[in-house]
């Protein structure tokens, strides 16, 4: 088995969320659906001393994350129709429309909020990392329309040893231990922990709906 994951470099993402576009185009998504969401991460505030100079420890960075094709998918356990299922050969977790009852459980359940229930459809949808263009040896769409190559997919393992100095999370994604997600993350210098309490998501409005 070859366990496919994402690989995401901080230091480059400028937030463009064209890594974001590209899946709503190439899924046909509607407006209110992403399968791919970016966080704008803010902290910090600033002090003026007595001469009146200011000092800050002001900080911004963006976080892209999708599913991360978790080995404990927290969607998958709570499913009561089995919808979702984890391929035993790319470890990929795919819902099934035919089984889905768009009962929601699996949006709740997940910490990176990454099944959506589709009012339209009356179903859950979700990433399957554009496994039809993965079986014909190509990337996931948001992967090759990053401009800044911040985005990287293959074999986690490989991509754990590629990029030694990466870890599984950083603020405001969940802690790696809740769903054990297959995803490496290069944090820029500004980036916090997953518990920080110093900063907030600037953009909530944006990806309210798309979150927990």
């Amino acid at each position: 088995m070859t366990q496919y994951g994402f690989y995401f470099d901080s230091t480059r993402c400028t937030g463009c969320r064209t890594c974001e576009m590209a899946c709503k185009d190439i899924k046909d998504l509607p407006a209110s659906i992403a399968f791919r969401t970016v966080y704008d991460y803010e902290g910090g505030t600033f002090t003026v001393a007595e001469d009146g100079t200011c000092s800050t420890d002001a900080y911004a960075y963006h976080v892209s994350v999708s599913c991360n094709q978790c080995n404990e998918p927290a969607c998958l356990a709570i499913c009561p129709q089995e919808a979702i299922s984890k391929d035993a050969e790319t470890g990929i977790v795919t819902s099934d429309p035919a089984k889905c009852i768009g009962c929601g459980s699996c949006t709740t359940a997940c910490p990176y909020g990454a099944p959506k229930v589709n009012e339209d459809l009356g179903k859950s949808v979700k990433c399957d990392a554009c496994s039809a263009r993965v079986a014909e040896g190509k990337n996931p769409i948001c992967v090759d329309a990053c401009p800044l190559r911040a985005l990287e997919f293959g074999d986690i393992e490989e991509l754990r040893a590629a990029h030694a100095d990466g870890v599984a999370a950083i603020a405001p994604l969940p802690a790696a231990d809740m769903t054990d997600p297959n995803l490496v993350i290069l944090a820029c210098p500004a980036a916090k922990e997953p518990d920080d309490e110093t900063g907030f998501v600037a953009n909530e409005l944006e990806v309210e709906g798309s979150v927990d």
